[in-house]
């Protein structure tokens, strides 16, 4: 007897695509909405209630943006995300591979360790290390990266030592059968197979880097002025919710961004 197929199976596959649709633009919403009132106030000279849009446009919230420093700040945030990625990934991903194939004695604790800056309040934990790195000499821009690496170590870690629990050697034991060297084996098996995982555990890691503050503001001393700062800074005051709303979409748009990147390398890989 031939198998029947069933006549469902069409219009259940549109429907769970038409869900997974609705997913995302559900998300892509959550996500967006919240930035149109900040966009509004960006290009807003006047906006008084109880007026629904601005009553005037304009540029003065970029112009004031800037004359705070923020190109400048948007720099350096971006080096120190790109510094703590380069960073935290790499160190994530030898611990999540330790820990993942059981290498590591007594591997409980040590996660526990690695977890540890999560549960530590911040505040405290940079307020102390401030003093000890004083007294070490160690500048302060090093400090601020030492710090947030070890803060970005627990997600990189997690993450990774889920993605090597998943990952299948026997495509690295089929390379090494075929003739593949330890180092073609790393590079052209691997690390393709693990880069949605690599690429969101860097994006973890720059998310850590690029919008701290609390590290930045106690160990950098003020020689470290990142977008973080400077979007606290002009929030304290008042009358300047335009150069707010510019300094607060600078801070947000670029994280969107890589966003979509890592989820478009989680796409490449699954296709």
């Amino acid at each position: 007897m031939g198998l029947r197929k069933d006549p469902r199976a069409p219009h259940h596959s549109h429907a769970r695509g038409g869900a997974l649709h609705a997913g995302h633009a559900a998300l892509a919403a959550w996500l967006v909405l919240p930035l149109v009132p900040l966009v509004l106030w960006a290009a807003a000279d006047r906006w008084t209630a109880p007026a629904v849009l601005p009553q005037a446009w304009g540029t003065a919230g970029l112009r004031d943006a800037v004359d705070a420093g923020a190109g400048t700040g948007f720099l350096r945030s971006t080096v120190l995300g790109l510094v703590v990625a380069a960073l935290a990934t790499p160190l994530g991903a030898m611990a999540g591979r330790a820990l993942a194939t059981h290498r590591v004695p007594l591997g409980g604790a040590v996660l526990a360790v690695l977890l540890s800056p999560l549960v530590l309040p911040p505040f405290a934990v940079a307020l102390g290390l401030d003093v000890l790195l004083l007294r070490l000499g160690v500048p302060s821009p090093v400090g601020v990266v030492l710090l947030l690496t070890v803060a970005a170590l627990p997600y990189t870690t997690v993450l990774m030592r889920a993605a090597y629990a998943a990952h299948d050697r026997g495509f690295e034991d089929e390379a090494r059968t075929l003739g593949a060297t330890a180092r073609q084996t790393v590079f052209h098996v691997q690390l393709p197979l693990l880069a949605p995982a690599l690429a969101g555990a860097a994006f973890l890691a720059f998310l850590v880097g690029w919008s701290d503050y609390v590290v930045t503001l106690l160990v950098g001393g003020g020689q470290l002025v990142t977008l973080p700062l400077l979007v606290a800074s002009a929030a304290a005051a008042t009358g300047n919710e335009a150069q707010v709303a510019v300094l607060s979409l600078s801070s947000v748009l670029p994280p969107l961004v890589l966003l979509v990147a890592v989820g478009l390398v989680g796409r490449r890989a699954r296709a």
